[in-house]
């Protein structure tokens, strides 16, 4: 799956000129924590985060009034707390990189670009929605997740059994086992009750971690 079939559009940006309590009562409004900025032409040129406006504050402030500051912190506009070296990606960015460059950068959103114009955005929330999807939250069925030895086949004989004995996987995820010898499996099935899917699978699988009934209350 590509960035461009799961990123938010279309995409709220500002100029830098704006107020940042402009800028902040935008992010209210619209229920978001970022904000991409761009010039007249519309090229980006940084990128805001309700962080960066909530903590901006005029230097030297502690002997001024409430009023002095909120005057000052009026006065303070975006390009002056913006994100300048803007981390971007293109809508033909695979998922799993756009995720993998958020963790290693720490960061929460990352603009997608075409020929330096931003076209969408994909944001932690974005790929939140995709886990759900990723593991069935919002599907009813027999929950389970075990332990499967990392051989080449076993996974293929695995979903075999469970099929033949008239369970329909609705989705599967892999992840990393207790070793390199081994994978856990997180699957959920309908079709089949939760007894009868344990004597399926126990004899592919090293343990069960986890089996339960999953439904949507």
């Amino acid at each position: 799956m590509l960035v461009k079939e799961r990123m938010s559009l279309p995409v709220i940006t500002i100029h830098p000129e704006m107020p940042i309590m402009e800028a902040l009562n935008l992010m209210k409004k619209e229920k978001i924590r970022r904000l991409p900025v761009v010039n007249q032409r519309g090229h980006l040129v940084g990128i805001v985060s309700d962080k960066d406006l909530l903590h901006a504050s005029p230097s030297n402030a502690t002997s001024l009034s409430v009023w002095e500051i909120s005057y000052l912190v009026s006065k303070i506009d975006v390009e002056q707390v913006m994100t300048q070296n803007v981390i971007t990606i293109t809508e033909d960015t695979p998922l799993e990189d756009a995720a993998r460059i958020m963790v290693d950068n720490k960061i929460g959103g990352l603009p997608v670009v075409e020929d330096d114009i931003v076209v969408g955005i994909i944001t932690e929330t974005d790929l939140f929605k995709i886990f759900l999807e990723l593991l069935g939250a919002r599907e009813p069925g027999v929950r389970l997740s075990c332990l499967v030895p990392n051989i080449a086949g076993e996974l293929a004989q695995l979903t075999k059994a469970i099929f033949e004995a008239g369970g329909n996987i609705l989705t599967l995820g892999i992840f990393l086992g207790e070793s390199s010898e081994n994978r856990e499996i997180t699957l959920k099935v309908d079709g089949i009750t939760q007894q009868s899917l344990v004597s399926v699978v126990e004899p592919f699988i090293e343990k069960i971690l986890d089996i339960r009934e999953s439904s949507l209350s």
